[in-house]
């Protein structure tokens, strides 16, 4: 071979075709240097505790996320023709990235139980037992090698479409219309036959569970109640969760023993999905049913919007049926029976349409009736049910006759009055806990009650937002993929944990894994919202005629 050949074929080796077919290394040292730092990063503490399960498959998938940088980078370094590292030199940098990576993750794993525990303290949970990190790794191990194999699949498919193309154009263009190509073939085969099939099944299951009648509940002998002979809704038409929020209805006899007095027999009337075609014959259903036992006649009516499966929050709606003896109307109406996040991602909208139908229905008619016999008017939602039914207010309509108030807990992230005013509170309050202007519209609280705010007075509509400062679902943002929130800084929330810090990228999947598993945790803290809580919040919103003993012996009777 002359010297001109040998210089040609390293030319050859060393542009773009080498991209085609790709390094012989089988690894990739700064692959796996990205990969163990986003892996050690993914161990340190956020908002939720994580199980050993949820660790290890967050912890995988990050690795395998930062594996998939690394190889990226050099791989573009290649495609751009920059000078590389010799063989011998690019494999002593290689062990020695991989040598400081490794010792990084099990420094790491060293500290996994700690920083959990450094939550778990302030949740009232036990440490985690010994074992932890070991389980965290071996999970963590088995889903980065399935990611990493759906990679190396991936990559052969690129390396076929560019070794074809790159017989007809040149190397470069045939090398970017592959890895398009490749991405897009995979996520067709994602979209059109993994997430389709799922949400099938998905679809299917949720049907059947909204639909099935549980073994020893039956249509009510009361004919005030939802799903009774006289009811305009069937008791099969109310939804497997309309069904239980009917049937958990306080009893005259529960209300009596507990106020020693004359007390009236709460309403909830609930329309399911199958009731009606579209929403605007539902919110029209549940008028008649609403007017029907008596709903107007109460001293307060409540407008309440379920979340994705139709489920109602029960300790929202009781705690005020006892503050209030009793006389209270509640309406609320089911937009689907997909859990949250199924119908936020795929049925976008369905909520806050089927809430603006519920309320504009419901208002209009108020508004007809004397405004010195009416019940007050308020709304009610927890998680998607309260981005919904925020979602429903055009306050432009209602300043001039205006509802009462409002109570939204566990507000997702993409609220939008919630947001604005949160980001718009008064300089130096805490994003978790914020100071609304002068207080008179809007407040803010979680478990320690600050609705009690020195000198503010409230104005003629109430809104408060009860959450906590350790739930995913309000304080997610997509900015913390690459800047600090502001929920970091001192003082923190009560239950957020001291060892928590930022990193880019890995804390914002940190907070999608907390998202999942926000409803494992005690009561008062993620996204599971405490009796006691919503009692000081309805107290704030519609000021009932209670002494501080019986606001003593009713979170007693809630906490029981």
């Amino acid at each position: 071979m002359t010297q001109g050949q040998a210089a040609g074929i390293a030319a050859e080796e060393s542009g773009p075709r080498a991209q085609i077919h790709a390094e012989r290394r089988l690894i990739s040292g700064p692959g796996l240097l990205i990969g163990f730092v986003f892996f050690a990063a993914s161990l340190t503490p956020s908002l939720i505790p994580r199980s050993a399960m949820i660790q290890g498959v967050l912890g995988g998938a990050l690795f395998a996320f930062g594996y998939a940088i690394g190889i990226a980078a050099i791989a573009l370094l290649i495609w751009l023709g920059l000078p590389q590292f010799p063989r011998r030199a690019g494999d002593r940098a290689s062990l020695l990235a991989a040598a400081t990576g490794l010792i990084l993750v099990l420094a790491a794993l060293s500290q996994a139980a700690v920083w959990q525990d450094s939550i778990r303290r302030l949740m009232d949970l036990a440490p985690l037992e010994t074992s932890h990190p070991l389980k965290v790794a071996a999970i963590a191990g088995i889903t980065a090698g399935i990611l990493l194999l759906l990679g190396w699949l991936v990559m052969l498919l690129f390396k076929l479409i560019s070794r074809q193309l790159a017989r007809f154009i040149p190397e470069r263009v045939a090398i970017a219309i592959g890895l398009i190509a490749a991405f897009f073939l995979l996520s067709t085969a994602i979209d059109g036959v993994l997430v389709r099939s799922a949400m099938r099944v998905v679809d299917s299951s949720y049907a059947a569970l909204d639909a099935l009648i549980e073994q020893g509940t039956a249509p009510p002998d009361d004919p005030l109640k939802s799903g009774s002979a006289a009811s305009l809704v069937q008791w099969d038409e109310l939804g497997n969760a309309g069904r239980r929020f009917v049937d958990a209805t306080p009893a005259v006899e529960a209300l009596q023993g507990f106020w020693q007095g004359e007390v009236l027999q709460p309403l909830r009337v609930y329309v399911g999905l199958n009731a009606a075609e579209t929403s605007e014959e539902r919110a029209t259903l549940a008028l008649r049913e609403l007017i029907r036992v008596g709903g107007f006649d109460r001293s307060i009516l409540v407008v309440a919007v379920p979340t994705g499966t139709g489920f109602m929050e029960e300790a929202a709606i009781a705690t005020l049926e006892y503050l209030h003896r009793g006389d209270v109307a509640t309406v609320a109406m089911q937009y689907s029976y997909l859990q949250s996040p199924y119908s936020l991602l795929f049925e976008p909208g369905y909520g806050a349409n089927s809430a603006r139908a519920l309320l504009r229905t419901v208002y209009d008619h108020w508004t007809t009736l004397p405004g010195n016999t009416r019940p007050k008017l308020y709304l009610q939602g927890l998680s998607l049910g309260a981005l919904s039914s925020e979602q429903s207010v055009r306050l432009h309509e209602v300043l001039g006759d205006p509802f009462q108030g409002a109570l939204w807990s566990g507000p997702p992230f993409p609220s939008p009055i919630h947001r604005s005013a949160t980001e718009e509170r008064v300089p130096g309050s805490p994003p978790w806990l914020p100071l609304f202007e002068d207080g008179s519209f809007i407040r803010f609280t979680n478990q320690t009650n600050a609705l009690d705010i020195e000198g503010a007075r409230w104005g003629p509509m109430r809104i408060v937002y009860l959450q906590y400062a350790t739930d995913p679902i309000v304080f997610f943002r997509t900015s913390i993929l690459w800047r600090r929130p502001a929920w970091l800084d001192a003082p923190r929330g009560p239950d957020v944990s001291p060892q928590i810090r930022w990193y880019p990228v890995v804390t914002a999947l940190q907070l999608v894994a907390d998202m999942v598993v926000s409803t494992n945790t005690p009561l008062g803290h993620g996204h599971q919202y405490a009796p006691d809580d919503y009692i000081d919040a309805w107290i704030a919103v519609t000021e009932p005629e209670v002494t501080p003993e019986d606001l003593e012996r009713l979170k007693r009777e809630f906490g029981a």
